[in-house]
């Protein structure tokens, strides 16, 4: 069996969104991205900044309640079901609660080929594109740098502080069967 999910866990600013238009460029076949931000951006206004969804507090601190869980839960099985119907997937997380994250996630992808892989880069690196992007709560790229591959499993590590997203999407590329 082919790779079918590639999961790119990094903490916010660590380049996985570069990766996976890079990875989009120079794999053969079709592959699709999606993120955890595409789910962010579409949760209802009651479910942004409340005790139930997502909030993101003032020095970068992303808490999530119950509300969230359910909607991400049908949302990874979907995802989960495009990947079972013929669709390539490049999946794009930040794992908050590292292994219990990864967990989560491998549990929706069950049967699934995946590729897992962690995105790195330097806590001042994610924070100086963090800055730069302006669109991110000042504090959240450092925190989630390095908290969000605590004990994290995966089949590849890039390093975006060292090597540029095509060099990264070229190496992950190289994984792939």
């Amino acid at each position: 069996m082919s790779t079918q999910v590639i999961v790119l866990n990094g903490g916010s600013s660590s380049g996985k969104t570069g990766i996976a238009r890079c990875l989009k460029a120079v794999l053969p076949r079709p592959w699709i991205s999606l993120g955890v931000d595409d789910l962010v951006d579409a949760l209802p206004p009651g479910l942004l900044d409340s005790g139930s969804g997502i909030a993101f507090g003032s020095g970068g601190e992303v808490e999530v309640g119950a509300g969230f869980r359910e909607i991400e839960a049908a949302w990874m099985a979907g995802i989960a079901a495009m990947a079972r119907a013929g669709a390539r997937i490049i999946f794009d997380d930040v794992f908050l609660s590292g292994a219990t994250s990864q967990a989560r996630v491998r549990s929706q992808l069950a049967g699934l080929e995946v590729l897992w892989v962690g995105v790195r880069c330097a806590p001042e690196i994610a924070a100086g594109r963090e800055l730069a992007r302006g669109d991110r709560t000042n504090g959240m790229a450092e925190s989630q740098a390095i908290s969000v591959h605590e004990g994290v499993v995966y089949d590849l590590q890039v390093d975006t502080g060292i090597t540029e997203s095509i060099d990264c999407a070229r190496a992950i590329a190289a994984h792939l069967h």
